[in-house]
């Protein structure tokens, strides 16, 4: 796994290099004052702005990265003693351990038939009296008392709308202290000051996903902000401690393999592939005020996110979460998963776009903050390959007939209309195993 990532990461900084020589663009460089109070000035608007970006092009997209975990192997298992994992017709050849739909079941407790779930019995038909006002009355309570072990078990069931924000910044241990605020004025004073190449890239990624969605173009301004000083962001680089990557090295002009002259680029060592910004654009939602936006998806970055394009065995990694989902769909949806498979629809193909993305741009906003609350309740992005499944389990009728992968494809094309929980609900619990 380690070797794959570190091949991985070789390519993507070859890409990056072969970009800076391409455009004769350095790595970094420090802003003339002119440009400087430019950029200062317009710090607000910076969606007005319309750089030249057309010889930019993103360092690698989902697709790239999945072709890297389909040729994932172990090497341990060259000679075939492992005869149930050879039965595994997915695309994800690594025989990685996860759970079955019991076992499912009994880590998603909480999502049962028998608990109440905002996405459910909050809507219209049911009466508020059954379900919503006692759930929202416990929420209150749970924010008065500042609890962050209660506020996590209590998403677990779904967040009401006017106490998200304030619930998830409890579970993310987040309360904006005078520091924290100085802190982000320093990364914003960072930016103003130096231009990095990755900010082009940043610019580029915005403009190509955000800026065309329906719900999240308005926080355009929003996104560079927080993208922009994530990148300078030297405390995001303790997440490395326990992520299976290593963040880029660059070295100083003219010192090209001396240690000393050693430094990480860029400086919190995460380059942004397409559609990294997704993962900041539905907290636009709940957060308004911009150090506390930033900190929330720093904290949302380093706790999960990171996962979702990282190569490793953990169970909330990219690779189990792929293994997952195809499990899932190969054992409880055979006969689907057998005709996507012959006429070249492998559903990986499908749904991985997804499942990096952590949903972000497919659901609508509503039903992703609903997805994003279990993940909070639960630590843990498994939901995501669940609710993949279940999509595929919940179009399997129009998907029985298709022909082609673009037809598959056309079918699962829009999934904005989708309810999420009921989907999970009926895909866990009602489902047949």
């Amino acid at each position: 796994m380690r070797k794959a990532q570190g091949s991985w990461e070789k390519r993507i900084l070859k890409s990056l290099n072969s970009m800076c020589t391409e455009l004769s663009i350095p790595l970094a460089r420090k802003r003339p004052i002119g440009e400087q109070k430019e950029l200062l000035n317009k710090w607000n608007e910076m969606g007005t702005d319309e750089p030249d970006l057309s010889h930019f092009r993103p360092v690698y997209a989902p697709k790239d990265f999945l072709e890297v975990l389909i040729n994932l192997r172990n090497p341990n298992y060259e000679n075939g003693d492992s005869l149930g994992f050879r039965t595994h017709l997915g695309l994800i050849q690594v025989p990685l351990k996860v759970k079955d739909i019991p076992e499912l079941k009994e880590l998603f407790v909480e999502l049962g038939l028998t608990t109440g779930q905002l996405g459910i019995d909050d809507s219209t038909q049911v009466p508020p009296e059954l379900f919503e006002n006692e759930h929202v009355r416990i929420g209150q309570k749970v924010l008065v008392e500042q609890d962050s072990a209660a506020a996590q078990q209590y998403v677990r069931q779904g967040s009401p709308t006017a106490l998200r924000a304030e619930l998830w910044a409890l579970i993310l241990n987040i309360s904006s202290q005078p520091e924290d605020i100085l802190y982000y004025e320093q990364l914003k004073t960072n930016v103003i000051q130096h231009d990095l190449l990755v900010d082009s890239l940043i610019y580029k990624d915005v403009k190509l996903t955000a800026s065309n969605d329906d719900y999240y173009f308005v926080f355009e301004d929003y996104l560079y902000q927080v993208l922009l000083c994530f990148s300078r962001d030297t405390s995001v680089l303790s997440h490395f401690a326990y992520n299976s990557a290593s963040p880029p090295r660059s070295y100083i002009r003219g010192k090209l393999g001396i240690e000393e002259y050693a430094v990480f680029y860029p400086p919190n060592g995460v380059i942004p592939f397409h559609g990294f910004s997704m993962y900041v654009a539905p907290l636009c939602f709940l957060y308004n005020e911009p150090s506390k936006l930033y900190q929330i998806f720093r904290e949302m970055y380093v706790r999960f996110f990171f996962r979702l394009h990282s190569i490793s065995s953990h169970p909330s990694g990219i690779v189990s979460l792929c293994l997952l989902f195809e499990t899932l769909l190969q054992t409880y949806l055979p006969q689907l998963f057998y005709h996507l498979r012959e006429i070249g629809a492998q559903p990986l193909r499908i749904s991985f776009k997804w499942m990096v993305r952590a949903f972000s741009g497919y659901l609508a906003t509503d039903q992703l903050l609903l997805l994003w609350d279990r993940i909070l309740g639960y630590n843990s992005l498994e939901i995501l390959a669940v609710l993949a499944a279940a999509v595929f389990a919940f179009r399997a009728v129009n998907l029985m007939e298709v022909t082609s992968l673009a037809a598959a494809e056309a079918v699962l094309a829009d999934l904005s209309t989708l309810k999420v929980m009921p989907l999970l609900q009926i895909f866990l619990f009602a489902t047949v195993t």
